[in-house]
């Protein structure tokens, strides 16, 4: 198959990356080249996560990924106790925040998942033990060729997506939690020419 490839000028060595990357955003290659597909255990980062992917749908990762800073400043760094806790004034003050995406729906959702979030810590621990055990605490290392090989979901995500819905969590559709799973580190679906491929490969020993 015929892929297309995003490759830029790092360190003086031109890098071949997934053809999503796009080249001419510093903030997109830094999350290419340093997160996605990094297998994760920490807890406020798959939390940030969660709700990014959430707050993704029907957009660009690229939009959402240019407003993150703002959303770590809307959402109190992501303490899952303070979101858990917002009231009617706070939601007025976060659905008339420019730098976040205000989506009455996507707003409530977050705070739903902070409380869902404390029941889950409460019962298994956290994110961390709840997601790794679904494969057995191994990522899944795909080869895809390119543009187009790549899932949108699979049995695994469609499974872990109906449990968190029944733990409470909002917007954890299949397609969302499997871009949480690449995004994470749970599958490693880095192009084959990508040079992160085998980079993530060797992290997951």
């Amino acid at each position: 198959m015929t892929t297309t490839i995003a490759t830029t000028d790092t360190a003086d060595t031109r890098v071949t990356r997934c053809f999503w990357a796009n080249p001419a955003n510093p903030r997109y290659l830094a999350y290419h080249d340093d997160e996605w597909g990094r297998p994760c255990h920490d807890e406020l980062r798959l939390f940030e996560m969660l709700n990014l992917e959430g707050a993704q749908a029907g957009l660009s990762w690229e939009t959402v990924l240019n407003k993150r800073d703002n959303y770590r400043a809307a959402f109190d760094q992501w303490d899952a106790e303070k979101i858990a806790r917002y009231d009617d004034a706070k939601v007025a003050e976060l659905l008339a925040n420019p730098g976040i995406i205000r989506n009455r729906l996507k707003v409530a959702a977050t705070i739903t998942n902070a409380q869902a979030y404390l029941r889950l810590r409460d019962e298994v621990g956290g994110l961390a033990p709840f997601l790794w055990r679904y494969v057995d605490g191994k990522p899944i290392v795909n080869h895809w060729a390119g543009k187009g090989d790549t899932p949108a979901k699979t049995p695994l995500s469609d499974r872990i997506s109906k449990d968190l819905a029944k733990r409470g969590f909002k917007f954890v559709g299949s397609t969302i939690i499997y871009a949480y799973m690449q995004a994470t580190g749970m599958v490693n679906d880095h192009a084959l020419t990508c040079f992160r491929h085998p980079d993530c490969k060797a992290d997951h020993k």
